[in-house]
């Protein structure tokens, strides 16, 4: 008994550094730059947050395919630490259409790598059954995740599918010939109702058998070792145990995430003190799996409030010790005069903002120095 003890003591201090156990990344095999990624952003979120904009570089308020241009640096000077793209192009188009949104998210991601930003992916999943579309709503559209597991009728599609995603993670190669990471966030949300894999079409087997495919083929397959794996569902549980009810376990998760609009003033409804639990559930995840936490994604449409970055979404986030990783906001959308969820230049948030990014929590891509490097610095 004393010898297995010893030997647990003398392994468990080969996992420890500094006081501090090495992070859980699942992928053992990570290209240097994605570990250090990895690494850097779990230091960082002890005592700040890097702030995130879905599509802040391919379009904004009233533009699009601007170079080195988002709503976010006019009114700052900085882009956001954080520029989400999507992977929603890479299936249900022609090859020809694919092909060209490879190309312009490629450059996306490799600029934003070699300014020293990190990019976050999520995948607005086009159904691969009826090809339509990633909403459940749509009258064709068909609950397709029993199809494409393993076993299903349509797993070679998905495994085909998948090779698409592959070949683009292998080919963001910056100049200096590494490859860029990304934080890949498949299936979010999916404990609503809206997308055809949410949980009403979806028994929690099929989702945990799809969800662990996708991981392995791509990792241990298709040989993709610069993913940071993050798993999002939307604000709907209220303790660990609902969180957990659909994780697929350890070995396939890096990241644990969460999704919410509802608490933060859509449709005039703040709940922050329910904002706060669900975060702290997701933050102490983290911290107890040594895996990295963040909020995936949030934000107020229009942003009418003129003080919800500060009085809102800041005083939630430093309400508690969070360790959150990044937080991200919502796109602009080019046309619409509505949809957006971060300030322009004029926006009646503006200046609220500007305060939100002068705060010292909060971090920037100008902040970031040597993200990707061992020796990180603020």
């Amino acid at each position: 008994m004393n010898l297995i003890t010893n030997k647990k003591n003398a392994l468990l201090s080969l996992f420890m550094i500094a006081g501090h156990f090495l992070f859980a990344q699942i992928d053992k095999n990570a290209t240097k730059e994605t570990k250090v990624l990895y690494e850097n952003l779990k230091l960082i979120s002890k005592n700040h947050i890097l702030f995130g904009h879905q599509h802040a570089l391919e379009y904004g308020y009233g533009w699009s395919n601007e170079p080195n241009r988002s709503d976010v640096k006019s009114v700052t000077g900085s882009h956001p630490a954080v520029v989400g793209i999507d992977f929603s192009g890479f299936s249900g188009k022609s090859k020809e259409q694919i092909e060209k949104t490879k190309e312009i998210l490629r450059k996306n991601v490799i600029d934003t790598y070699e300014r020293g930003g990190i990019t976050t992916v999520s995948w607005h999943f086009i159904n691969p059954v009826s090809g339509n579309s990633f909403y459940k709503k749509d009258s064709t559209a068909v609950a397709a995740m029993s199809l494409i597991k393993e076993g299903g009728s349509h797993h070679e599609q998905y495994k085909e599918i998948l090779k698409t995603i592959a070949d683009f993670a292998h080919s963001v190669k910056a100049k200096d010939g590494s490859l860029a990471p990304m934080i890949f966030r498949p299936f979010h949300e999916f404990d609503g109702d809206w997308f055809w894999w949410g949980k009403p079409y979806t028994s929690r087997e099929d989702f945990i058998a799809v969800w662990q495919f996708t991981v392995s083929y791509l990792r241990d397959t298709l040989g993709v070792h610069n993913f940071i794996y993050a798993f999002s569902p939307d604000n709907k549980f209220n303790s660990e145990s609902e969180y957990l009810e659909r994780y697929p376990g350890d070995n396939y998760v890096d990241m644990f995430g969460m999704d919410d609009y509802g608490d933060f003033g859509r449709d005039g409804k703040y709940d922050l003190e329910a904002a706060t639990k669900k975060l702290c559930i997701i933050s102490d995840l983290g911290i107890k799996k040594n895996k990295l936490a963040a909020f995936t994604e949030t934000g107020l449409e229009s942003i009418p409030n003129p003080t919800w970055w500060t009085e809102t979404l800041l005083k939630t986030l430093q309400t508690k010790k969070l360790e959150l990783a990044y937080v991200l906001v919502w796109r602009n959308d080019a046309t619409s005069p509505t949809h957006f969820y971060a300030p322009f230049p004029g926006q009646v948030s503006a200046p609220d903002f500007i305060k939100f990014y002068d705060n010292p929590y909060t971090l920037f891509e100008n902040d970031l120095k040597d993200i990707y490097k061992n020796k990180f610095k603020l």
